[in-house]
């Protein structure tokens, strides 16, 4: 039997998948459309962005174990292309870790909850801009890819 004092540091296969699906759905019950791994102009992929009614941009970076958040330096970079940056992490994860200045979502594979709001920190009109565009683009693409699988790659 793996000693449970571990469980925290080391992921499920599951993790992610089901992380980033209660998050989601926490974002589709607050009318905030979503998209995931979308390549920001830096090169970086943001787990999750999501932009509100209020055009509002979030980041979420979502984590599947301690080892993931300690060995990650990337999501720093993210509060440059986002109004406020949110972790996601199971019930499992230590939360003391995490910064303060983001905020915290618990989620699992059939929801999730904002247990600590992001402090907004507002995108530049330019940015924004280009970043909700960006983001209308990736979801089109997307969508047009289920309609018809057949599509070149890239078009």
């Amino acid at each position: 039997m793996a000693d449970s004092s571990l469980a925290h540091a080391l992921p499920t296969g599951r993790t992610v998948a089901h992380v980033t699906r209660g998050t989601m759905r926490l974002l589709a019950q607050a009318d905030r459309p979503a998209v995931t791994e979308m390549t920001l102009a830096s090169g970086r992929r943001a787990d999750i962005l999501s932009i509100g009614a209020d055009n509002g941009i979030w980041i979420i970076e979502t984590k599947s174990c301690l080892e993931d958040f300690r060995i990650d330096r990337k999501w720093p970079f993210y509060r440059d292309y986002c109004d406020r940056l949110y972790f996601a992490v199971d019930e499992r994860f230590p939360h003391d870790v995490l910064p303060d200045d983001a905020g915290l979502i618990i989620a699992d594979g059939y929801g999730a909850a904002i247990l600590r709001e992001a402090p907004e920190h507002k995108l530049a009109a330019p940015r924004r801009r280009a970043l909700t565009l960006q983001f209308a683009r990736l979801a089109a693409r997307r969508m047009m890819a289920l309609a018809d699988p057949e599509l070149p790659a890239g078009f």
